[in-house]
């Protein structure tokens, strides 16, 4: 039986899976995304998470019917290119991720926006699957949205589900995008570290960083985030907060334009903080929802950490045979 592996690339971690055309996860990796170099390094340590997976898997490079990436960035499946994938190290311009990837494993890869496939995996398989239409918000490094109406994913002209660029404040906060007032630059947790070292530099007192560094860690993963926020850490909570309310704002906004049946959160501080933090962003959409009386059902990723991974491997259709060593 054929294979199909696939890789969820964000901007902390890689996340790995190897799944059989029933969907059932046989194997997986995680390592964390390399902070210095450029594109090929990325690829290189995609790749080595994938052999990473096929190796807990028990199974073989060459049953693998193909890889599927989803990747943060411009993506385009046809010409197997990623550009301008900003929270990745050194990606400013475009670069032949499947042309580099497939040549290191031997195996077809496809590609995909990494907030797309996270989408579709939930409303195939996971907290999405009750409702026709929703709203994917993926809360992590950046924040990524993904829209399914009527069943399907809608791409726009290619560009939908940019939720994390909507604007909360003219004038606001600069984003890593390089505009002011994205609710991401309030919510991303790129944007919450940046402000946190900003903060310490100005004599603000944390236990962020020494977590940090406790943890073998050299950024503010959701892990740190989370630790922080059990201690009451007052620097930690204070960024939560602050991002709360921004991502209360910009989903109120984005459900009273789509009218969509449910929101779901994931993302690795969506996951992380779970339910009650989920519930808390419901709290922040009510006083913006035009209408209140009727508000989305708003719950999790029950795929948790392996949703986005698992949604690339969709993107290799089941049943395709696996490929012939060469």
């Amino acid at each position: 039986m054929a294979r199909r592996a696939g890789v969820d690339l964000g901007g902390t971690k890689i996340q790995a899976v190897v799944m059989d055309d029933g969907g059932q996860v046989l194997g997986s990796s995680r390592q964390p995304t390399p902070t210095t170099g450029g594109p090929r390094d990325v690829v290189a340590a995609v790749a080595a998470a994938v052999r990473e997976g096929v190796a807990d898997a028990g199974v073989a490079l060459e049953s693998l019917a193909g890889v599927g990436v989803g990747s943060p960035g411009d993506v385009d499946d046809r010409a197997g290119t990623v550009t301008s994938a900003r929270n990745l190290p050194g990606w400013d311009g475009s670069f032949p991720v499947a042309g580099v990837l497939g040549e290191e494993l031997e195996v077809p890869v496809s590609l995909a926006n990494d907030v797309d496939v996270a989408t579709v995996a939930e409303y195939e398989l996971g907290s999405g699957r009750p409702y026709a239409s929703l709203l994917g918000v993926f809360w992590g490094t950046g924040v990524g949205g993904g829209i399914v109406l009527d069943g399907k994913l809608w791409h726009g002209r290619a560009s939908a589900g940019e939720i994390g660029h909507m604007v909360v404040k003219l004038g606001g906060a600069r984003c890593p995008c390089g505009r002011k007032g994205c609710m991401e630059a309030y919510a991303g947790r790129g944007a919450m570290e940046a402000r946190a070292r900003r903060e310490v530099e100005d004599g603000t007192r944390t236990e962020l960083f020494k977590i940090m560094h406790k943890r073998g860690r050299t950024r503010l993963t959701s892990g740190v985030f989370a630790r922080a926020l059990e201690q009451g850490d007052e620097l930690a909570v204070s960024l939560i907060d602050r991002a709360v309310e921004a991502l209360g704002a910009a989903i109120a906004s984005a459900v009273n334009l789509l009218d969509v049946e449910a929101v779901i959160i994931g993302g690795g501080l969506g996951v992380r903080l779970g339910t009650p933090y989920a519930e808390r962003i419901e709290r922040a959409m009510l006083p913006h929802l035009f209408s209140d009386y009727r508000p989305p059902a708003v719950g999790t990723a029950a795929l948790g950490d392996l949703g986005g991974a698992i949604g690339a491997a969709l993107l290799i259709p089941a049943g395709r045979p696996a490929q012939a060593p060469t």
